[in-house]
């Protein structure tokens, strides 16, 4: 994945340690209802589009210059599917990011699905029912962009423990 001028920056002044980004997924459909994924080149799997914003970019902005990046097919993004903070990404060159990732449903309105730079070795649009060994990631991301219901957002599984009472008479 190509590595944005501005981290980069804030690479040379802070070194590897953690460093906490925005992140933008895109869950693109076509009328046939197929989905558009990348095979990325750092990981030799399949998985939704997706970046990181530009400072000031918008998420829906974001979404629509990193499909046609990779994919050269131009979307609108229709809604919010997700919001969820990721576990911290440990880079093999040392560096770790955690990423807030905003995952937008998109819908397809041009284009023809290619390589359209270095990030993808693949792109393809796949039916729901016949997609292609995923990480869980995008299974959920995808899942997600197909139910009618509202954003959907992380929550803590269990409730925190209580502080237990100090047995005995109190001072």
């Amino acid at each position: 994945m190509a590595t944005p001028e501005f981290i980069r920056d804030l690479r040379n002044s802070i070194g590897r340690q953690l460093l906490w980004l925005p992140g933008v997924s895109a869950v693109v459909f076509d009328d046939q209802g197929r989905v558009l994924l990348g095979k990325r080149v750092d990981t030799g799997g399949w998985s939704v589009i997706g970046g990181i914003p530009e400072p000031g970019e918008q998420p829906a902005e974001t979404a629509m210059r990193e499909v046609y990046e990779e994919t050269a097919v131009r979307v609108v993004a229709e809604g919010v599917v997700l919001v969820e903070t990721m576990p911290p990404t440990h880079y093999p060159n040392g560096d770790v990011c955690q990423f807030m990732d905003v995952t937008l449903r998109c819908r397809a309105v041009g284009g023809e699905a290619k390589v359209n730079d270095d990030e993808s070795l693949e792109v393809g649009w796949f039916a729901v029912d016949a997609l292609p060994e995923l990480e869980e990631y995008a299974l959920t991301r995808i899942k997600r962009a197909l139910e009618a219901g509202p954003t959907w957002f992380h929550t803590m599984e269990e409730e925190p423990e209580t502080k237990a009472e100090p047995e005995g008479p109190q001072a």
